[in-house]
Order: structure tokens, then sequence, then C-alpha cells
């Protein structure tokens, strides 16, 4: 019994960093420290920005900014961290993984998972912030994030514990196993609701690394149109060769007006399916970890639809142009929490 609330301890401890993790390396980027510290994945050959000041490692091409720097390693300290405690689970799990209830595919998955996350981190650097790369690092965090989530939902507890009443809220409790699962039309309607909810992170991440954030300076209209002119031709390019310093963006102003349009039109396609797949969840007489889960998808969805509204009318602060992240990270797990609850039988 103390083996899986050992495994649950670590991934509670895991996802919260992730969480950590991912909001932090959002700012990262919004704050244009990414490319903090030029090589890795030390900081100008050092392990602290402090080294590498001391010993003046800055250079015309690459001028160290302390601050920058700092950000830069405390993300990557972070993530080294993470990785640690994902490691430290898949041991355990392949030591007992004849321990009844002690998965293994999962915990052995998010070990190479956050191996790629960390080729990712170093082409983010080593490839000057090219789109694709970041974007790409930005789904797999939130997808490592994701898969301890469901890792944390997954292992039952057999003794008491300090969140047992968290998880009957959201889908792990003794008590949701009894339940049957919902019917198909209401769990294709939260499966549904998940995959356009994943496309408008990624429409997102693609807003961001982009740097188009600020081409629709107003709402509910963009550019002072409700159909603005756009280059959509040239805002999906994938990749654009190497040799560029992507810092601050490439793409003319109408291709980042296509961009952040069609990332306007995929939260309203997101909004519906969330709003659908919530609202059919509540239906009938759902049990409690059903009833919570829906909750919360519908709170998440306008918390983040609070902020994206708030951040575009107040001139895209930083403070608020990170915490459109966490909305959206917080959105991703309640809506993976409601598409577990649906499913248990």
């Amino acid at each position: 019994m103390y083996r899986i609330n050992i495994l649950r301890r670590l991934a509670l401890a895991g996802m919260l960093l992730a969480f950590c993790v991912v909001v932090f390396g959002a700012y990262v980027r919004l704050s244009d420290a990414g490319l903090g510290c030029p090589d890795w994945p030390g900081c100008y050959g050092h392990v602290t920005p402090a080294q590498a000041a001391a010993a003046e490692a800055g250079t015309v091409q690459a001028p160290l900014h302390v601050g920058k720097a700092w950000r830069e390693m405390i993300h990557r300290y972070g993530a080294s961290t993470l990785g640690l405690i994902i490691l430290v689970i898949a041991v355990f799990a392949w030591r007992w993984r004849r321990q009844p209830g002690v998965p293994l595919g999962l915990p052995l998955s998010l070990v190479v998972l956050v191996i790629f996350q960390g080729l990712l981190g170093m082409w983010t650097v080593t490839l000057l912030l090219k789109p694709l790369i970041v974007t790409l690092h930005l789904i797999f965090g939130l997808t490592t994030l994701s898969l301890l989530w469901w890792l944390w939902l997954s292992l039952r507890r057999r003794s008491s514990s300090p969140w047992s009443g968290s998880v009957s809220a959201l889908g792990g409790g003794s008590a949701a196993a009894m339940l049957l699962p919902a019917s198909p039309a209401v769990r294709r309607t939260a499966v549904i609701a998940f995959i356009a909810l994943a496309v408008q992170i990624i429409l997102g991440g693609w807003t961001s690394t982009n740097y188009s954030a600020v081409a629709c300076p107003d709402f509910p209209t963009c550019q002072a149109s409700w159909w603005p002119d756009a280059d959509y031709r040239d805002a999906f390019v994938l990749w654009r060769g190497l040799g560029t310093n992507y810092e601050g963006g490439v793409l003319n102003h109408p291709a980042r007006v296509a961009i952040h349009f069609t990332h306007r039109l995929g939260a309203m396609v997101a909004t519906l399916a969330l709003l659908i797949a919530a609202i059919a969840s509540l239906r009938g007489r759902p049990g409690n970890n059903r009833r919570w889960a829906a909750i919360a998808v519908l709170a998440a969805l306008l918390l983040q639809l609070t902020i994206g509204i708030t951040m575009v009318k107040q001139g895209f602060p930083l403070w608020l142009a990170t915490a459109h992240n966490a909305g959206a990270a917080l959105l991703l797990l309640s809506t993976l929490a409601l598409n577990r609850a649906l499913r248990r039988a």
C-alpha cells in the first residue's frame, strides 16, 4: 500500500513542478530571455550566470544580460529537477512492477518524453528560437504535465491520505471507481473538446513564438475589422532554414495578423466544444467526480477567457500574458480530468 502512496506523492510533486516549469518557461519566452544564455547546458560555459559575469564572459555578439541569464538558467534548473523526479518515479515503478496497481508504461514513457524535452530545450537555444522548435517545446512540456497529472489520478490510494478529498472530486477516489462510464455520446463530446483545446493551445504557442500577440490590439475586432487583411500563406510556414535569429520575430505584419486572428477563431471553436462537453456531463445525475470535473472545466474556461480579453484590453502586460499560459495549463488539466471521470468503470 505504501508503495502506491509514494508513487502518487512523487507524481503530485512532479506535476506541480511541471506546472511551474511550463509557466516560468512562458515568462522566460515572453520576457525575451530565451537566449539569455546562448549556449547549452551551461551559461557562457559556466554553471551559473554569476560565474559567467565574474569571468566577463559577455561578447559583442552575445552580451551577457545577467537578469535574462538568470531567468533562463532558473528554468533549466527547474526542468532538470523535474527530469530527476520522473527518473525516480520510473525506477520505483520498475522495482515495484509486480505490485498490483503499480503502472509501468506511463512512467517509462515519461522518461523518454523528458529526454526529448531536454533535446528540444537545447535546440531552442542552438537553433536561435526557431518557432517550430519553441512551439514543440511548449507542446511537449504540457504533454509532460498532462501525463504526470494522469498518472496522479490513475494511481489508486489504498490508505487514507491528506489528498483523498481532492482525488474523489477529480476522479481518483474509491467512490468514483464504482461509477459506470458515461454514455458514448457524452464521452465523444469530451474527447472532441480535448482535441479542440489541444489545437487551440498549439495555435497559442505558434502565436507566441512568432511574436504575433500584439498584431490585434483591439477586441472583439482585429485591426478595427471583423475580418482583417492578413497573409495566411506566409503565416504558417513551419521551417525557414537555419542561421536566422528569430528573437523578436521575422514575419511581416499581415502574417502576424493571420496567426493572431486564427488563434481567436480557434478560441471560439474550443470554447463552444468545452461548453458542450461540460454541460453534457452535468446533465442527468452525474457522480461527484464528474460534476466537479465539469465545474472545473467551466471555471477554468471562464478564467482563461477573462485573462485573454483583459490581456488585449490592457495592452498585453507581461504578467497577464504569463497568466494566459497558466490558464491554458489549468484548462488542459481540468479537461483531462473530465475525460477520465467520464470513462471510469
